[in-house]
């Protein structure tokens, strides 16, 4: 049976992190698994878990006036719930699982209070959130101008 840190290891996302730091990451974490239809967050919920996806896929979704509206499809390798990471520390979108879908939950409580104790852990990880949240943004971007876009001059 392999180790949650083994699986973290050749995760993208930890992808040239250092031993002691995927270490201390995998402490706050586990392994987890998603029905297809069942959410992992909703938009509102404490943020407190993100996580990493191993197997499967889960859509993204904002609440709109019309209902849901799915604006990315994250697939293993993806990275899910940056808002643990941010105050106030409340899921912004909801996230539901488009079939089986495994995935490495890590609590956002247990990785805030080791960050706050290693600032070097705290860089590495921000490091490696900017940039999913710069595309998430891009993408939620592009998904407005699709959608609100036609008509305009």
């Amino acid at each position: 049976m392999r180790t949650l840190e083994s699986v973290m290891i050749e995760h993208r996302f930890f992808h040239g992190l250092e031993d002691e730091l995927t270490r201390a990451i995998a402490g706050c974490g586990k392994q987890v698994r998603f029905e297809t239809g069942q959410y992992l967050y909703r938009q509102g919920d404490p943020a407190d878990t993100f996580y990493i996806i191993r197997r499967g896929s889960v859509g993204l979704e904002m609440r709109g006036p019309q209902g849901n509206m799915m604006f990315n499809t994250e697939h293993p390798g993806g990275v899910l719930n940056a808002a643990w990471i941010v105050p106030p520390y409340r899921c912004s979108t909801d996230a539901r699982a488009l079939e089986t879908t495994v995935a490495v939950a890590l609590n956002g409580k247990c990785l805030r209070d080791k960050c706050e104790a290693d600032h070097h852990l705290g860089y590495e990880l921000m490091k490696r959130f900017v940039p999913v949240l710069v595309d998430r943004l891009t993408h939620a971007r592009f998904q407005t101008l699709d959608v609100y876009g036609a008509g305009m001059a």
